[in-house]
Parts: C-alpha cells; structure tokens; sequence
C-alpha cells in the first residue's frame, strides 16, 4: 500500500513545503494538488517547491483536464517538472468538473481525457505528435524520455471503462471498499478486454482521514460526500437513479440533494450538506483511532486499493501526517 497526501491552492506555500517535509519523513511518497484554476492557485509552481525540498516523493495534479491548457504547453509544464525532478512526476486527468463548470463550460469527453493523456505522454517521451488543428508535428528537443504514469479520476462506467483501457491508474474519490472494489474491477475487466495487461494495474482511494472524536471527525469531513455527491448526480442523470450499472448504494444518499455550489467547491462551507448523514461520512471517509484507520485501510487493500490518499482539507494537518507516520504507515511495511 502507498500513502499520499493532497493539499488545495489555499494552503500558504511555507505551509505546504513544512507539511510535505513532515510527510515524506513520515513515509507517504506521493503528494498531491488539486488542480482548478479559478477556485485555487495555479498548483505547478508549489509542486516544483516540492519536488526541491524532497528526495523521493512523487508529485502530481488531482486532476486537471484536457480543456485549459493547449496541448503543447500543458506537456511542456509536465515535461519540465518531470525532468527536473529526476522523473518524480505523475498524470491524473479527468473531465474538468470544477475547472470547467465554474467558468460556465461544460466538461470535456471521455475521449479527450484519454487523448489528451495519450498525446501529452508522447510528447514528454519526445516523440514526434500532431494534435487537434496543429499543421505541423510537435517535439520537444530537450525531452530526455521520461514515460509519465497515468491516471484517469472516474466513477461512472464509462468513465471506469476508459480508466481500465488508457491510464496506469485509476482515481477514486472514496474510501469505501466495497465500492472501490466495484469500481476497481471494472476498470480492469476493461483493461483486459483490450489486451492489456493489468496485473500491476493501480487504484487509488482518496478521502479525508481524521483522528479522535467521531462526531468531531464527522463535522471535520462533511464536506467530502457532498463533493463526491456531486459527481454521483452526474450519473444519476445520467443512467438514471434505478440502473443496474450504478449501486444503490452509491445513488441512494443523494435523493435529497438540493444542488451545488461551485464556488465552495470541497469546502466545508458549501450550502448543500445538509443532505449528508453521519453514515455516509464513516462509510466514505477514513475516521477514529489508529486501529481504525489501519482495519479500514486493509480493507481497501483487499478490495484492489493500491494507494491511500488522504485530502488534507479537514484540519489537525501535523496530527494526522505524524500520527500515520507513527502509527498507520508501518503496519503496512
């Protein structure tokens, strides 16, 4: 099992470069930005202050999307990082959901995500690529090689479906290991059903962790399963709430949901939470003492989970990176 930590643009820069230390001291080796231009910083210049003061974490955005940056650029920003780095720089594409949809745009196709992935991994090998309206080919002359992992942050079955054929990995908002599990599965029936090989396929569970108090650790997170409601209403519309392609379990907790507000995208002050039990919130996040977090995450590695993320959004931020070092990270060494 790997451990990751995800920050938001809110987070002041000698934070972030404190906690990220902290975290590789502590054993996580991934670390993560949220990537939405309009709500948060621009999240690449924190992510090169990483990679400076860390030996071997590696960095990526959780997610961005094929749809704000031409093609060329957005492979030269991760050409750039992934060389300067020693090659500590991962992929993770999805729709645009916030990105898009907060500039009034809708997000991008399936069919972009894994061409965009496709290309823009190309391009950072050094390969000759042609895009879109470009005339001519794109090469980067500096390009020393570097093979990008990749990951496509997915839900739905389509989605789950074009994560298994076209990425490395795929990202899941929950920690939910029966759903996980749902989830993982699919995306490597699909890989197979194309010919791949997915025997070192990666799936990746992120989600708020918290310590101590549960109906502290509740009010902490609530703002998670509104978010992630967000995304399940889009399935919901999409194959409707009785379809045997989504679990109930998945849609039942959003038929009092009432909307969503952009603006508070991931943020506890969102208007829309009151439709969120404090089941859902222990089902979809990971809380409680340290047996707690160590019983759940070995649930989530039995049901495919590779990788556990943690969204450090909720507070106690030292707390928990120390006491995972501590406490959770080597009973999975």
């Amino acid at each position: 099992m790997e451990f990751g930590i995800t920050f938001k643009g809110f987070v002041d820069h000698d934070r972030a470069r404190y906690l990220i230390q902290a975290a590789e001291y502590a054993g996580f080796t991934y670390c993560w930005f949220y990537d939405s231009h309009i709500l948060w910083r621009d999240p690449y210049p924190a992510m090169a202050m990483g990679m400076e003061w860390t030996k071997s974490m590696r960095f990526g955005p959780l997610v961005t999307n094929p749809d704000v940056r031409d093609w060329s650029v957005a492979a030269s920003l991760f050409g750039s990082l992934a060389k300067q780095s020693g090659g500590r720089f991962d992929l993770a594409v999805g729709r645009g959901d916030s990105s898009r949809r907060v500039m009034g745009h809708k997000p991008a196709t399936l069919k972009r995500v894994a061409e965009f992935i496709a290309k823009t991994r190309a391009m950072v090998r050094g390969e000759e690529v042609m895009y879109g309206d470009v005339p001519n080919p794109v090469q980067f002359p500096w390009a020393v090689g570097h093979d990008i992992p990749s990951w496509i942050a997915a839900y739905g079955p389509l989605a789950l479906k074009t994560a298994g054929e076209s990425a490395d990995g795929v990202v899941l908002q929950i920690a939910e290991p029966g759903l996980c599990k749902w989830f993982t599965d699919q995306c490597i029936a699909a890989g197979k059903a194309a010919g791949r090989d997915m025997s070192n396929y990666r799936s990746m569970a992120a989600a708020p962790a918290y310590f101590g108090d549960k109906k502290k650790a509740i009010e902490a997170t609530k703002w998670f399963p509104a978010m992630v409601g967000n995304h399940v209403a889009d399935i919901v519309e999409k194959y409707g709430a009785d379809s045997d392609k989504v679990p109930a379990s998945l849609t039942s907790y959003i038929e009092a949901r009432r909307g969503y507000d952009y603006s508070k995208h991931g943020q506890s002050d969102n208007p829309y939470l009151d439709f969120i039990t404090d089941d859902i919130v222990e089902s979809f996040c990971v809380l409680g003492e340290p047996e707690d977090h160590i019983a759940k995450i070995r649930d989530l590695e039995a049901a495919g989970v590779t990788q556990f993320n943690i969204y450090l959004d909720s507070g106690e931020e030292e707390d928990i990176i120390a006491r995972y070092g501590r406490e959770v990270i080597p009973a999975f060494r």
